[in-house]
């Protein structure tokens, strides 16, 4: 049928369904007697239409072309963007490219503007945690750091967070690449290598535009790092986004990258490291009994064996999976004195997890676990995504 309808056509129901069944990702995978189209949903790749090998090129040259990049390019890496509207909300695709065995294969980044926001409180935070981080985002200034893997929904924590800051009496500035959700009463500045404009060098000039909050899209290089830090020292409340394992990884990372311990310990207010796990579908879940691995996990975290907790059986809603829709595990560490003597004095990791454990820190791993207890999620789940390295 694809290979009959008008490709336009075809383009329209793949990023419509995608739309629809609540995909982050469109993959386009050329193998070398088919198409084989997979979305990722809440985490997942999952097969969803295996085309004829002929509707491949013009399929792949009709997403170029809605992209702005170049069709009669095809071994070289490229990438672009585009912008529909489905179903009355507007959705942006972000598109790129690579040249493999079989052909160009494709993947599509689906930014839902209705779903970018979503308030502090609905993350996932335990109430005690969503204490603690509220608290450092009140701190006049300092830097407040945000780490977790790709996809694990920093983004997502760094925008719910400014949307609660005072964008009237405070001047909001933002570095971003690329720019997913436009705010009101707040400046945001586009990534433009091209015209000079990096997170380093664009945190250099908004430092002249007299900001009071500076978001900065992620701390990726040493001079970033540098510049970010110096941002904090002098007056500024910084936001940004780092990939470490765990929240006391943070801290390690920023001294890889070249900052000092003592000036890590004079900006840095606090961290939240985080990832995501799926939540149980709440439309089929039933009371089951918990394999063993999984009730060994549990039990290590929370000292209790559960013989039975919540799972989902599949139903239409949750497409067969036993999920729907994803939570956040987060784990927030504040700079207390002792960390900040114990980083001065080169502490290893362990000692400091140990330290900020004591002080009331909830690790990502026991705050999976609570919500396992809670039945919004599982702990396979937990098993699945949540590890740190100590």
């Amino acid at each position: 049928m694809a290979a009959q309808a008008p490709i336009v056509r075809t383009v329209e129901l793949l990023i419509a369904q995608a739309v629809r069944d609540r995909a982050s990702d469109i993959h386009l995978e050329p193998k070398r007697d088919s198409l084989l189209v997979r979305y990722r949903i809440d985490g997942f790749l999952h097969d969803v239409h295996t085309l004829p090998l002929s509707v491949h090129p013009p399929l792949v040259s009709r997403l170029k072309v809605m992209a702005g990049m170049n069709i009669a390019e095809r071994r070289r890496p490229q990438d672009g963007q585009f912008s529909v509207q489905i179903e009355g909300k507007e959705v942006d695709f972000r598109v790129a490219t690579s040249d493999s065995a079989h052909g160009e294969m494709m993947v599509l980044r689906v930014l839902d503007k209705s779903l970018s926001l979503i308030a502090l409180e609905n993350l996932g935070f335990l109430p005690e945690a969503l204490e603690r981080y509220s608290q450092m985002l009140r701190t006049p200034f300092g830097m407040v750091l945000v780490g977790g893997p790709t996809g694990s929904g920093k983004t997502t924590t760094l925008y719910a967070s400014v949307n609660q800051l005072d964008r009237k009496g405070r001047n909001i500035v933002t570095i971003e690449d690329p720019i997913e959700y436009h705010f009101d009463d707040i400046n945001q500045i586009q990534v433009n290598p091209r015209a000079d404009i990096t997170f380093a060098s664009g945190l250099r000039s908004v430092m002249r535009l007299d900001p009071d909050v500076i978001l900065v899209g992620e701390v990726r290089d040493s001079e970033t790092a540098g510049m970010a830090t110096q941002a904090a020292l002098t007056g500024h409340l910084v936001l940004s986004s780092i990939h470490a394992n765990d929240a006391v990884g943070m801290l390690f990372r920023l001294i890889d990258l070249g900052v000092e311990p003592f000036l890590i310990s004079s900006a840095l207010v606090g961290v939240v490291s985080q990832r995501l796990v799926r939540r149980v579908c709440p439309d089929c879940r039933t009371l089951s009994d918990v394999p063993a691995e999984e009730q060994a996990a549990y039990e290590e975290e929370l000292g209790e064996s559960p013989e039975q907790l919540y799972y989902g059986t599949g139903c239409n809603s949750c497409a067969n999976t036993g999920y729907m829709g994803r939570t956040g595990a987060y784990e927030v560490l504040v700079l207390s004195e002792e960390l900040r003597r114990l980083l001065l004095k080169g502490a290893s990791s362990g000692e400091m997890k140990a330290q900020a454990t004591s002080e009331g820190m909830i690790t990502m791993r026991r705050a999976g676990m609570l919500k396992a207890q809670e039945g919004i999620t599982t702990p396979s789940e937990v098993i699945r995504n949540v590890f740190s390295i100590v």
